[in-house]
């Protein structure tokens, strides 16, 4: 066979010159990886040391301090007012500490934490009750507004507070903890076939129960509460509306709002953790409001569990889609982002570590499909498996935060009319004839470059073959279609 390649030296010029750009193009994809690791890191580091600058607004100047003690006689010290909403997570300990170091900096006469939240994450209650206990100003926890509450771990932040209120319709309490990591069959612990406890599992939950009713009792007598009501509050899960708690003296007033609190709790007497009193002077003091940071709020919105959820179903789609289609960047980074920002809000909301293991495993299926042609089997068993990660997720605690059933159903519907089209087109193109390779060659049309009597040669697609005629002697010049192959000579015959 006679084989040719028209322009061989421009060839060589572009192989080498297609080396070149290759390692040129490697080094830059390297750099390119590297600053988008730096990035990353740096994206993910800041909010902590953020967050852990310590206080927004700093300390009085010699000057201001001055000041202040010529107004003290005719002006009371502020009254700082924070506001904790949602779930209780390790930025609500960090913007509470934050608050009390702002009042202490500033001398302030109170602080009132406005209360409304179904409870969250026991560490982060540990450090916001270990702040408030040990804060150096008074502080005053109002659950609040009307329709309230303060369950579970809002429970302990309200009885560690120097003065306890509620609001009208709100309610306290359902305190009872939560197992991490495993889900609770019940309070019997009867998860077991024979119908028995597990010894381990029942040992362990006794031990967290124990831990969370001696802890509770003992802010209770710290502030003169009704220890026994507050320690019903963590063994029987039980909740009080705002006239019970009074009544059982589990908490210290009702208040409709901030102003008529600040009226009742004018010339209050408090005793703080270093054994001093203090008497709160709040009529006519100025309030001053810390909200949140834009920081702090977007970490707290990550707690949502709906929108964990779609950040790390998002961030694994943009993963697959860069290991589908290598090269894009794009996918791969803001897949990556979403993902670990996913996975950090998921473990802040104590998710199920098996739901999380099923969903990461539905996506190794779906990415197996795609280089394993199985005819959709390991897509199917992605899609079971997604659904049943997903309903797993928050299966450990029994009265906290849940993914949105609709939300499962859609993302199940989205990935299975995908796989369905990948599935799909996969099997058109398996039916579909080659159109690379000497395969392809049959029914292509060519130009006899000698005359076939019955044999020369034929240029087709940009090559000299040998080629034998089917239909008698052909010109030189003349076109013919390519009816076979034998080894390597073309059978044609006349177009």
């Amino acid at each position: 066979m006679i084989r040719k390649r028209f322009f061989s030296a421009g060839h060589r010029h572009c192989n080498r010159t297609g080396v070149e750009h290759g390692r040129s193009s490697r080094a830059g994809i390297r750099r390119g990886s590297i600053l988008a690791a730096m990035l990353l890191g740096a994206i993910l580091i800041f909010p902590w040391f953020y967050l852990r600058s310590g206080p927004a607004v700093t300390g009085t100047s010699p000057a201001e301090a001055a000041t202040s003690e010529q107004t003290a006689d005719t002006q009371p010290a502020p009254i700082y007012v924070a506001g904790i909403t949602g779930q209780i997570a390790p930025v609500t300990a960090r913007y509470c500490a934050r608050v009390i170091g702002s009042a202490e900096d500033r001398r302030s006469s109170a602080v009132v934490i406005i209360l409304d939240t179904p409870g969250g994450d026991y560490n982060a209650t540990q450090e916001i009750v270990t702040t408030i206990s040990n804060s150096r100003v008074p502080v005053v926890v109002f659950v609040a507004p009307a329709g309230g509450w303060a369950a579970s771990a809002g429970t302990f932040i309200t009885l560690s507070a120097n003065v306890a209120a509620m609001a009208p319709g709100s309610r306290i309490g359902a305190a009872h903890p939560v197992i991490e990591g495993n889900p609770i069959q019940g309070q019997s612990d009867q998860n077991t076939s024979s119908g028995q406890p597990d010894t381990t599992q029942s040992i362990y939950y006794q031990k967290i129960t124990e831990d969370a009713s001696a802890w509770v009792r003992s802010l209770a007598q710290t502030h003169g509460r009704n220890q026994l009501a507050a320690e019903q509050a963590v063994r029987e899960s039980r909740s009080y509306s705002d006239t019970e708690a009074l009544d059982q003296h589990l908490i210290d007033l009702r208040a409709k709002d901030l102003p008529d609190l600040l009226q009742q709790l004018q010339g209050r007497t408090v005793t703080l953790s270093s054994g001093s009193q203090v008497r709160l002077q709040t009529l006519d003091a100025p309030v001053v409001n810390l909200p949140m940071s834009d920081l702090e709020k977007f970490l707290l919105a990550l707690c949502d569990p709906n929108l964990a959820y779609i950040l790390l179903i998002a961030g694994m789609a943009g993963l697959m889609a860069e290991i589908y289609h290598p090269g894009l960047i794009l996918p791969g980074v803001v897949g990556g982002i979403s993902m670990l920002l996913g996975l950090y809000a998921l473990g802040t909301l104590d998710a199920y570590w098996g739901g999380i293991m099923l969903i990461i495993l539905a996506f190794g299926f779906f990415i197996a499909e795609a280089f394993t042609f199985t005819h959709g089997a390991l897509g199917a068993g992605g899609v079971i498996s997604l659904i049943i990660g997903s309903l797993l997720l928050f299966s450990n605690q029994p009265n906290g935060p849940r993914v949105s059933v609709w939300l499962i159903i859609l993302t199940a519907l989205c990935f299975t009319m995908l796989l369905a089209l990948l599935v799909a087109l996969v099997m058109r193109g398996q039916r579909q004839p080659i159109k690379t390779g000497k395969e392809s060659l049959p029914g292509q049309s060519a130009i006899s470059r000698t005359a076939l009597d019955p044999s020369g040669t034929v240029f087709v697609d940009g090559e000299l073959w040998n080629a034998v005629s089917e239909s008698g002697n052909i010109l030189e010049g003349e076109r013919v279609v390519i009816t076979g192959i034998v080894g390597l000579t073309l059978r044609v015959r006349r177009e």
